[in-house]
């Protein structure tokens, strides 16, 4: 059997068919672990961490960060048994992107390409599993069709090839960050690689910092973009980036005073559901202000208990809690419209919109209204904490019923969101606000907040969906009242 293999850049499910290379983990040279992680991919769902498939020595990086690769295209060569011996290579061209040689004859002999699926040894990520299964990667799906991808420049097609195995090319110098140490810290050497995402990379030479002289602040060393801003104005970590921000806005815009941002990613996927929705579903958004002062006094009781000092408690819990309260007292909310039927769920897949570098994402909490309120308030901290770090799943962002989004963290009063694809409802909880309020009949200072809720009017109409505020608002202005009385 071959001992150098290719690894094919896997299918990643939700019938995504391409990713982008964000940050390569390892390095050529580098002795991998099966399962190590070896390149971060962001995808039009997220940024994921794919392991190794086999264990052994980096032999070849076939694509450099920032270069988007096709479903089923080798990204890495692996020498499976690196102490055989050396294994003979053919010269590259020596330049990043240029023409490769074709391999030699003995060169072939060592390579093997990545079995196809069904094909791959049992245990393995894509190959069988016990009870007829496939293995994939957490969150991923089987492929179910065959990615294609576009030939490399001077690569024979494979019907043209009188060998079955395709020639896999040496590739060229591909600058990648030094893998981590064994505390999880990476960093720069003088005159080495530094890890720097292709953005922070730009970012750095259209402001003229040099990234060896840098310090990481970023997971694993890496460096950040407030790194560079930083090093670009010459202040310390402690003081304020209003400088570097001018620098980059004016830095970011070309001689014709304009920016161009590619669509991709998050993004891209973000648009083309927001667009569909919009366009499908019929949407109608209706408002609800409510006191809450009782629900803040409530949390400031639940924030001192003993059992509670170590959680995370913040007025979007208390909101979690009233719409999966509302949704057992009227299921028909959480639905899928389906053409000839409409799906009911019995359960809540609770969706919490989130803003990240990356753009919006929506990840969900599974089961959610099976969950205990200091179990909800775990899970949303953990969610909220996994988005920020960008190391949400596809699996996390699937499968949501019912969705929430927090437009009061920008001091936003409310809004009209628009549904995620396959959802009924969304709510969208606005700022707490200290207003004048008449209270008891007197106008008093009190907390007030206002709610948007938006639903698919094929499904809830508007006596549905105005009791299904009614409830939250009403589980808002009293929850401690709402609780005895509705469980």
């Amino acid at each position: 059997m071959s001992r150098i293999k290719e690894f094919n850049l896997p299918d990643l499910g939700e019938g995504l068919t391409e990713g982008e290379i964000l940050t390569w983990l390892v390095k050529v040279g580098d002795t991998i672990e099966l399962n190590q992680p070896i390149v971060e991919v962001e995808t039009a769902k997220a940024a994921v961490e794919i392991p190794a498939k086999w264990a052994g020595k980096v032999q070849a990086i076939f694509h450099g960060e920032g270069t988007t690769v096709e479903v089923g295209t080798p990204i890495i060569a692996i020498d499976t048994d690196p102490g055989a011996g050396p294994v003979d290579t053919p010269s590259t061209s020596g330049a990043p992107g240029g023409d490769l040689p074709t391999p030699s004859a003995a060169s072939l002999a060592a390579v093997e390409v990545a079995p196809a699926e069904g094909a791959v040894e049992p245990g393995l990520i894509g190959g069988p599993a016990p009870g007829g299964r496939t293995a994939v990667l957490v969150g991923y799906g089987p492929r179910t069709t065959a990615a294609k991808r576009r030939p490399r420049k001077g690569e024979v097609p494979a019907q043209a090839q009188a060998a079955p195995v395709r020639p896999a090319p040496a590739p060229a110098p591909v600058v990648t960050p030094p893998a981590a140490d064994r505390n999880g810290h990476g960093a720069a050497t003088p005159g080495g690689p530094v890890l720097a995402k292709p953005p922070v990379r730009k970012l750095a030479k259209d402001l003229g910092v040099d990234l060896s002289t840098l310090t990481g602040s970023g997971p694993l060393g890496s460096i950040t973009r407030e790194d560079v801003q930083r090093a670009a104005s010459g202040t310390t970590a402690a003081e304020p980036l209003t400088v570097a921000a001018t620098a980059t806005a004016a830095a970011s815009f070309g001689a014709d005073r304009e920016q161009r941002i590619p669509v991709k990613g998050v993004r891209k996927l973000t648009a083309e559901n927001m667009s569909r929705s919009a366009f499908t579903a019929p949407h109608v958004t209706e408002f609800l202000t409510v006191d809450v002062t009782r629900a803040m006094k409530a949390l400031d009781r639940l924030r001192s208990r003993r059992e509670w000092r170590d959680v995370r408690v913040s007025p979007l819990l208390l909101v979690a809690k009233a719409v999966l309260l509302a949704v057992k007292r009227h299921p028909m909310v959480n639905s899928t419209w389906a053409g000839d039927e409409i799906v009911v769920k019995e359960y809540v897949n609770l969706g919490i919109a989130a803003a990240t570098e990356r753009g919006l994402i929506v990840p969900n909490i599974k089961d959610a209204g099976r969950l205990t309120l200091r179990e909800l308030a775990d899970a949303l901290t953990d969610l909220v904490q996994t988005a920020k770090a960008g190391k949400t799943s596809p699996a996390d962002m699937s499968g949501g019923t019912l969705t929430i989004t927090n437009v009061g963290v920008f001091g936003v009063d409310t809004g009209t969101p628009i549904l995620p694809p396959g959802e009924s409802a969304i709510l969208a909880f606005g700022a707490v606000r200290e207003m004048p309020w008449v209270h008891k009949g007197k106008v008093r200072p009190r907390q007030v907040t206002t709610l948007g809720l938006s639903f698919d009017h094929r499904i809830i109409d508007g006596e549905l969906g105005s009791k299904f505020l009614r409830d939250i608002g009403d589980f808002l202005a009293d929850p401690e009242a709402a609780l005895l009385a509705w469980t």
